[in-house]
């Protein structure tokens, strides 16, 4: 449980980083707004099915501008603490059932929901750096060893 919690403190670390980092950038990049929306709407998703609760109407593709993804971060990072804050070791090797967008029922662990949120999310960060240094700006520098230090 101990390395899940660390590897959401950096999730959490990283959103707020990229957050910052497009607040700062004169102007909408939709592209960038894209991927990062993109993330946090995953997360909903991710909550609302270890909630329990019905996700196959969230968006997972949205085109929404900076502050909805100020916000989006905001109540992600609460619901998620939340989240592991009530949660157990044995409760990692429940199994969750869900379906997706497109009707289809899947099952998996919430170990394994949680460990793919932390890695899907650090995947598109890493979409986004690309497109900052394609559009001339500094990636934002969001290593796990960079956070830990």
């Amino acid at each position: 449980m101990k390395t899940i919690q660390k590897m959401y403190e950096h999730l959490h670390w990283a959103n707020q980083r990229i957050l910052e980092t497009l607040q700062s950038i004169e102007g909408e990049n939709p592209e960038v707004n894209r991927l990062f929306s993109h993330i946090l709407f995953g997360e909903r998703i991710w909550i609302a099915r270890l909630q329990g609760l019905d996700s196959s109407r969230l968006p997972i593709w949205s085109e929404v501008d900076i502050a909805v993804c100020a916000e989006l971060v905001r109540q992600n990072e609460e619901s998620l603490t939340t989240l592991l804050t009530n949660i157990t070791n044995t409760d990692l090797d429940k199994i969750i059932f869900y379906t997706n967008s497109k009707g289809t029922e899947f099952k998996n662990s919430v170990r394994d929901i949680l460990t793919h949120v932390a890695l899907h999310g650090q995947y598109h960060r890493g979409q986004i750096n690309s497109r900052l240094r394609a559009d001339g700006m500094e990636p934002v520098n969001i290593d796990f060893i960079i956070f830990s230090r």
